[in-house]
């Protein structure tokens, strides 16, 4: 759980609140095992000035573990009224008062072999928000030799723990090339996304994003960004196929997620991505997020979530 950990007081799972030393799971069940999971990665933002903490969009995050769970053929009886009680709770109890991420997941807790899911464990851990890089400066990203999973092997809109070992593969190869991050192709040789996140250019002045058939996980931040861009800053974004070659005479490449953030791509495969800088365009959607998510831009409040309703 990163360098925040030490600021992890309590867990929730299964209905109680525990310490996280006790937080367990048995090191014979399918999730330990096969990695039976699914899960959600959430974000909270504090904002001094109102001394409360955001949650963003939260209940779109429920939905897509409902998604994922019907997929996976899982059922748990909460509803998302209930997963936004227990997340208010988790986060509550650890008295976070800074950006925090928040991990929910739901575990095949049954003894034995990949056919078992009749009893369903979840957990929730709230963390310290990790900072990933420096999102002021850019990153350096290799293309990777290894392919993209599609809905025909392991569905990459299930957001679920084994679909990860794909781009961790490809992060580990891009860190033992020197490259802070990796972009992932599809088998056709396509522009997929990034390890745990999506992938945005600007070329020719357009913004572009490949589809949600390119075995991308359907991005909440994504599609945050989406509107954002069409409704604050007057550009659409048009969704269709990226080659590889495309991003390199791009004028500006960056990637988003709940983790990722707005992170500015400035070079791939050591070639630079425009002038080797961050671009004007990343620069504004990426203050825009950050205004909205931390509440300081006050529209779109129907996707920040207030955990400690100081104003209520």
């Amino acid at each position: 759980m990163g360098e925040g950990i030490s600021k992890v007081k309590l867990i929730w799972q299964n209905g109680d609140l525990v310490p996280l030393e006790k937080a367990t799971v048995n090191v014979l069940t399918p999730a330990v095992l096969f990695g039976a999971n699914v899960f959600e990665g959430l974000a909270a933002y504090w904002n001094a000035e109102d001394q409360e903490l955001y949650g963003f969009r939260f209940i779109d995050h429920f939905r897509r573990l409902f998604d994922s769970l019907k997929i996976m053929r899982m059922s748990v009886h909460y509803t998302t009224e209930d997963f936004l009680s227990f997340s208010k709770e988790t986060i509550r109890a650890n008295k976070f008062k800074e950006d925090i991420h928040l991990l929910q997941v739901v575990y095949v807790d049954d003894i034995g072999g990949l056919f078992k899911q009749k009893h369903l464990g979840m957990y929730i851990a709230a963390q310290p928000h990790p900072t990933l890089f420096d999102v002021t400066k850019g990153i350096h990203c290799c293309t990777s030799t290894w392919t993209r999973i599609s809905d025909t092997c392991s569905p990459p809109r299930v957001k679920a723990g084994p679909n990860y070992q794909n781009g961790r593969l490809a992060s580990l190869e891009a860190d033992a090339k020197g490259f802070d991050w990796a972009v992932i192709l599809t088998s056709q040789g396509k522009v997929s996304e990034a390890p745990g996140a999506c992938l945005f250019m600007v070329r020719k002045g357009l913004v572009t994003t490949p589809p949600i058939t390119s075995g991308i996980l359907e991005s909440i931040t994504r599609s945050t960004l989406i509107d954002l861009f069409s409704k604050e800053l007057g550009m659409p974004v048009y969704e269709r196929d990226i080659d590889r070659t495309e991003l390199y005479v791009a004028e500006e490449v960056f990637l988003c997620g709940s983790g990722a953030e707005v992170t500015p791509v400035v070079s791939l495969d050591r070639i630079d991505i425009g002038d080797g800088k961050v671009g004007q365009v990343t620069q504004k959607i990426q203050r825009l997020y950050f205004d909205v998510v931390r509440g300081i831009h006050k529209g779109y409040s129907e996707w920040r979530t207030p955990i400690y309703n100081v104003n209520r």
